[in-house]
């Protein structure tokens, strides 16, 4: 009974069974039990292994004509950093497991390649000169990836490649295969430097990839492509674009349509157009997404319902100069969730146009117009799914109930010019991570109350309100803090170790010893620390070593005092440092030297001493040491400063001759030297693009400027340099301003300074130079400021549009010099008058006879005329004969009797 239940439920225990029943002898039973069992576990082993070899055998790897293209493109570019280190046959057999590489999963073909470079998680300064040195480089032929045939994803974008092929022929040759339709995603954005062997890249792109549904080319510079909208139209499947930062400057805006039926998203944010908006814009039927931001358009948007009415979910236009009534259509814009005017010049009544606005809007921004009106709770009934409001110009009345509590909860709120009251529903915002106030009069009483509430921000941005507080007690707690303007006063407020950014400039404080000194709890993240233009006064505290953090640090304008703490060398990350306009005085500290990523040294107007360093990182960008007393020579590891964009070591004790291989500051020969726009990464969401935008001021063209974008600019003056100007410095082409003056620089200007033909502003005042101004210098149209000063030069001042538009200041104090603008004559021109005015006299003799000539001719010909044709009419013709005589019988008989009469005056004339 109990076998019949086992064999019924279990079957493999039959065995068992079996074995049971064998045999009589139970030694024999259990050794033939056992070499069953070993028999079928060897059976098993043997199966297993033989499985695992047929699957082997069996399993698909990648392509090998895959592979070998890879390797090609391999091969092409550089990689200074090895991402492709994994590209080998020997490393990794399989290219599908190669980074970057994606293949499909049955046919093991390569579809995919992800190869864009990480700049995110570096410490590296971003623009556009920026070797990106970890990043792929070079050149690649773009046909040679025509060769994977189902390639159908390409992204390369954030790298620093220069150049792109076409190898027409192989492409051409390949089309029998693949005729690249299958490329339907192609991303290159943000390769600075690239360009393509043909001056139309676009037209290239949509030749070659005729599929494309994704295209990006973002900051690649593509001013040349005058028809770039007609070079994209034969891309009838192309549904999303970005062209942002391309330089573009023709939009065509009388073009009625476009085609581009499939396009859903389109970006062109900060380019160069400058004319109204393009009629086919808004004739996109399908399009759901609109950024032209940050370009220069004019004009009124149209008062016609667009034909994107159905489609349109975000339509961003700010930073214009758009004017005129915000349209009713936008009511009608039924899928409409972000909406941002800002920064422009549109006008008419908040009230209206808020009240008008469709339900589903997330997104709105429409500060910094010309609106007016009163903006309450009243205006906001229908608006319950905002998430980011921003509003507010001088012209609006906030007026908002007390006791209102709105219907929607923010993530981002902009107010600008807020009042008479401070907008207390903001307390209400338990969502809120990023608040703007600026340019408030409204009490922000009780200040406790707000300080707490600020507490729950990841960004607060409060700029040019009236809080006259002292917030030395206050603790700040958000993750980015920008408080500039605001009349703050009291000790730098400590910050928690959630804070990364902090702005304080602007304001009246007046100590950082108790910030730079205080204990925190857990690790400090704070990376950018700009306090400059406050009171801060006595010596920077050597404290440093708690904030390795430390990207950048501004404490300029300030008056600090004392030496530069050794401790600075511990901030290892440090990119920019300015303490200029303080009373820091001593050599700079050696210590600085650990400081191995600097690119941003500004310590001007202070009372540093002492010898240049020269153990000065060779990837600084901005040096800026003038109006101190550092003294001795330039050292000559200068020259090896390749990414230097500003070199000032004006009003110093340096001696010496300037070095002749400053040529080699490559930096200031590239053709975007004066383009790019100096960048620090920031690491958070509000930011543009991630970055923070790195502000210096210059003194050129005899001002002191404000730049956010780079200038290439040498100024050594007011310094006892001596010797002559070296060759080398002509060949910094990219240069916009050179400063020489109050030195001991003789010689003369050689002809080749002509080569800095982007020159804006030179200065070669009181020198010891000689000789002539170069014939070539007249041909240096952008130059605006000039003084030559002060020297010995000597000879006449060049002929020339530009060098004439000067006036004798620049040329005064050369005693040599002659000719306009100056009011001395030179030598051969004194001559000139004279032999002018007698060939001028001539001229007028010789004018004179040649109309006296034709005068005479033309008399004696009429004459001649006039009596043949008198005496042919009497000769001729007899009736005029008889009427001519009888004619002078009466005229004789008048004549007789006037004579004879003694009233003949009254008779003949009376």
């Amino acid at each position: 009974m109990p076998h019949a239940l086992i064999n019924s439920h279990h079957p493999l225990p039959k065995l068992q069974n079996i074995s049971c029943c064998a045999t009589n002898n139970m030694a024999t039973s259990s050794s033939n039990q056992v070499t069953i069992i070993l028999f079928c576990l060897l059976s098993t082993i043997i199966f297993n292994s033989s499985s695992l070899v047929m699957c082997n055998s069996m399993m698909v790897h990648c392509d090998e004509k895959d592979e070998s293209t890879l390797l090609k493109f391999k091969h092409e570019v550089t990689d200074p950093s090895g991402v492709l280190s994994s590209w080998s046959s020997d490393e990794v057999k399989d290219c599908c497991q190669w980074k970057g590489v994606h293949c499909d999963n049955i046919t093991h073909r390569v579809t995919e390649l992800h190869l864009p470079c990480d700049t995110i998680q570096s410490d590296e300064i971003i623009d556009k000169d920026n070797e990106k040195p970890h990043c792929l480089t070079g050149e690649f032929d773009m046909s040679s990836l025509f060769d994977l045939e189902f390639l159908s994803y390409l992204d390369l974008s954030n790298n620093d490649f220069k150049t792109i092929k076409y190898d027409f022929n192989s492409i051409h040759n390949n089309k029998t295969s693949n005729d690249s339709s299958n490329i339907h995603y192609l991303d290159l954005a943000y390769n600075y430097h690239l360009f393509s062997d043909y001056n139309n890249m676009l037209h290239q792109i949509s030749h070659l990839f005729s599929s494309l549904q994704f295209l990006d080319l973002s900051g690649i510079d593509l001013y040349k492509e005058i028809d770039w909208l007609q070079s994209l139209t034969s891309l009838s499947s192309l549904s999303e674009l970005h062209l942002d930062d391309c330089s573009l400057k023709d939009i065509n805006p009388s073009l009625q349509y476009a085609n581009l039926t499939s396009l859903k998203v389109l970006s062109l944010a900060s380019n160069d157009f400058s004319s109204i908006l393009p009629s086919w814009l808004f004739n996109l039927s399908h399009i759901s997404y609109i950024d032209l931001s940050e370009n220069y358009l004019h004009g009124q948007l149209p008062q016609t319902l667009p034909k994107f009415h159905q489609s349109i979910e975000s339509l961003c236009l700010y930073i214009n100069d758009l004017e005129g009534p915000i349209p009713d259509w936008l009511g009608q814009l039924d899928k409409l969730k972000a909406l941002d005017l800002c920064y422009n010049n549109f006008d008419g009544q908040i009230s209206t146009i808020l009240e008008n606005l469709p339900s589903l809007l997330i997104e709105l921004r429409l500060y910094s117009n010309f609106l007016t009106g009163t903006v309450s709770e009243k205006n906001f009934h229908l608006l319950s799914k905002l998430k980011i409001l921003g509003l507010g110009s001088e012209y609006l009345v906030f007026d908002f109930d007390t006791k209102w509590i709105p219907s929607f909860q923010l993530q981002i709120l902009v107010l600008k010019n807020p009042g008479p009251k401070f907008p207390s529903w903001i307390y209400t915002q338990s969502s809120l991570e990023y608040l703007y106030i600026g340019n408030s009069r409204a009490s922000f009483e009780p200040l406790d109350k707000f300080w707490k509430f600020a507490a729950q921000l990841e960004v607060l941005v409060l700029v040019n309100n009236s809080i006259n507080s002292d917030i030395s007690n206050v603790l700040l707690d958000s993750k980015v803090v920008i408080m500039q303007l605001n009349n703050f006063r009291g000790s730098v407020p400590q910050v928690s170790s959630k804070v990364t950014h902090l702005e304080l400039s602007y304001n009246n404080l007046s100590d950082i010893s108790p910030f730079l000194c205080q204990k925190m709890k857990g690790k400090r993240n704070l990376e950018t620390l700009f306090i400059s233009d406050n009171a801060l006064s006595g010596e920077i505290p050597n404290c440093l070593m708690n904030w390795t953090s430390l990207l950048q640090v501004n404490l300029g304008n300030n008056n600090l005092s004392g030496k530069i703490p050794h401790s600075i060398g511990s901030l290892s990350r440090l990119i920019f440092l300015s303490l200029e306009g303080n009373m820091l005085f001593g050599e700079i500290p050696l210590s600085l030297k650990d400081c191995k990523n600097l690119r941003y040294l500004i310590l001007g107007e202070n009372a540093f001493s002492g010898t240049i360093p020269s153990w000065i990182n060779q990837r600084i960008k901005i040096l800026q040491l003038g109006f101190n007393q550092f003294s001795g020579n330039i050292p000559i590891e200068v020259c090896h400063f390749y990414s230097l964009k500003i070199l000032d070591l004006s009003n110093n004790k340096l001696s010496g001759s300037i070095p002749n291989c400053l040529h080699n500051m490559r930096s200031m020969i590239s053709p975007y030297a004066s383009m790019d726009v100096f960048k620090i990464l920031s690491p958070t969401k509000y930011t543009k693009r991630g970055f923070s935008y790195v502000y210096f001021r210059v003194v050129t063209k005899y001002m002191v400027l404000h730049f956010v974008h780079s200038i290439c600019l040498v100024d050594l003056s007011s310094n006892n340099f001596s010797g002559t100007i070296p060759s080398g410095l002509f060949m910094l082409t990219g240069l916009r301003s050179l400063n020489l003056s109050h030195n001991q620089l003789m010689g003369s200007i050689s002809q080749h300074v002509s080569n800095l033909t982007l020159l804006e502003s030179l200065d070669l005042s009181n020198n010891l130079f000689s000789g002539q101004i170069p014939q070539s210098m007249s041909g240096m149209s952008f130059l605006g400021a000039l003084n030559l000063s002060c020297n010995n030069f000597e000879g006449k001042i060049p002929l020339g549009t530009q060098l004439e538009s000067f006036t004798n200041l620049s040329y005064a104090g050369n005693p040599k010099l002659c000719g306009p603008p100056l009011t001395k004559l030179c030598q051969q021109d004194e001559k000139l008058p004279n032999e002018k005015q007698k060939r001028e006299e001539d001229d007028d003799d010789d004018d004179s006879s040649e109309v006296w000539s034709w005068f005479f001719m033309g008399l004696g010909i009429g004459f001649a005329t006039s009596f043949w044709g008198v005496l042919g009419a009497i000769l001729f013709n007899r009736k005029f004969r008889h009427g001519y005589f009888r004619f002078l019988n009466i005229f004789y008989d008048i004549l007789i009797r006037c004579f004879h009469s003694p009233y003949w005056s009254e008779y003949c004339f009376g």
